[in-house]
């Protein structure tokens, strides 16, 4: 029994489409994996600087920060008595 000739060539189409579908999903895997790698480093980034954001904002909501703060770039001071005006509703 022979092979038919039309036969071999359907299994021949078919293997290269096959292959073709191989290489083509090996590549979309690896886009995939670089994407990934650098959505890790943004992430890690970003946890990062997180962490020195609220470093920054404990040492600069601290009570002497806010003091000195008000009173150099306002202009603030504190009120005596006698500058004291109490409103009553």
């Amino acid at each position: 029994m022979n092979p038919k000739p039309g036969g071999v060539l359907i299994l021949l189409a078919l293997v290269l489409v096959s292959s073709v579908g191989v290489v083509y999903a090996k590549h979309q895997w690896r886009k995939l994996f670089i994407e990934l790698q650098t959505m890790d480093k943004e992430r890690d980034n970003m946890d990062i600087e997180w962490g020195q954001l609220q470093l920054q904002q404990g040492t600069l909501t601290t009570q002497g920060q806010v003091e000195t703060k008000a009173r150099e770039e306002l202009g603030m001071v504190n009120l005596s008595a006698d500058n004291m005006v109490i409103v009553k509703p």
